[in-house]
């Protein structure tokens, strides 16, 4: 049989173990709900905004749980220099379904910059395509 004294000690372990689990239980979630805050704000959050000129050069839907269209554009200065690429993502499939009718064509992208965003989930790049424009 167990002594008196036993008993106090397995009362005060259960009682730290359910202090513990319920510490470990907060601290998890704090860290997750900061995690789907900061996510959100950089994702809402611009740090740039602009547009480029150029040809779109290749343009795909990506993605192994989220799919996102990414794409090339091929930016040309003068004639018979070199080509600079601007590599970009889509979110929104109406702004893709434009991309493709204007391939081909030189166009504008007008592109938000999302800096810090911490997880390729959302897109391969931190260039989010808004809108598109032909110049021609």
């Amino acid at each position: 049989m167990g002594t008196p004294a036993s008993v106090p000690d397995a009362k005060r372990t259960h009682r730290w173990t359910a202090v513990f689990l319920k510490w470990l239980f907060l601290s998890l979630g704090t860290i997750i709900l900061l995690f789907v805050v900061y996510t959100w704000t950089m994702l809402n959050w611009s740090y740039s905004r602009g547009e480029r000129a150029g040809y779109i050069q290749k343009f795909s839907k990506k993605g192994w749980i989220s799919k996102t269209w990414e794409g090339e554009l091929t930016m040309v200065t003068i004639p018979g220099t070199m080509t600079e690429k601007f590599i970009f993502t889509v979110r929104d499939d109406s702004v893709a379904s434009r991309i493709n009718a204007l391939m081909g064509r030189r166009v504008t992208l007008t592109y938000e910059q999302h800096v810090g965003v911490p997880t390729n989930l959302f897109g391969e790049t931190e260039y989010f395509v808004t809108s598109i424009s032909s110049i021609e």
